[in-house]
């Protein structure tokens, strides 16, 4: 074989050398783009659920906390209606015994409106005051309980 034959040979079998390598290279590279594509979008996506999980833990203490205020509107309310006997005071307990049955859970809607009924009567008894301090206790439990499982 004369020279420019195994040169042809030689320039052949490197160029068919760098066509093969060019094609792994170019399917590595696809691979490589897919696999970082997919590792951004799991990425992105424990990202959103953990910014989803934050917005709905803040959720759940907002909630907790304006419940928290509305109970604890109806116990200032009451202790003020027992304090001074007067319409304004009387409105506002039955405005913040309005907002727990609104809030709930039923238990303590119950228990409010039981208390509230006691607070309100005219000239209590001292058997009424001791009620009245019975509902009182018995409306702290609810809310205790309810507000310790959520």
């Amino acid at each position: 074989m004369s020279e420019w034959g195994i040169a042809l040979i030689a320039a052949g079998s490197a160029i068919a050398c760098s066509i093969k390598t060019g094609w792994f290279a170019w399917k590595a590279g696809h691979r490589q783009a897919a696999a970082a594509e997919a590792a951004g979008h799991a990425q992105a996506n424990a990202l959103i659920t953990t910014v989803q999980a934050t917005l709905d833990e803040q959720r759940r203490a907002r909630a907790a906390e304006w419940r928290r205020q509305v109970y604890l509107e109806l116990l200032d309310a009451a202790q003020c209606c027992q304090v001074e006997a007067t319409t304004e005071a009387g409105s506002r307990l039955l405005r913040a015994e309005s907002m727990v049955e609104l809030v709930g859970p039923a238990p303590i809607a119950s228990a409010a409106d039981a208390y509230m009924q006691l607070v309100l009567v005219q000239n209590p008894s001292d058997q009424e005051k001791d009620d009245a301090e019975w509902a009182r206790r018995a409306y702290i439990e609810a809310v205790h309980q309810a507000l310790n499982e959520t």
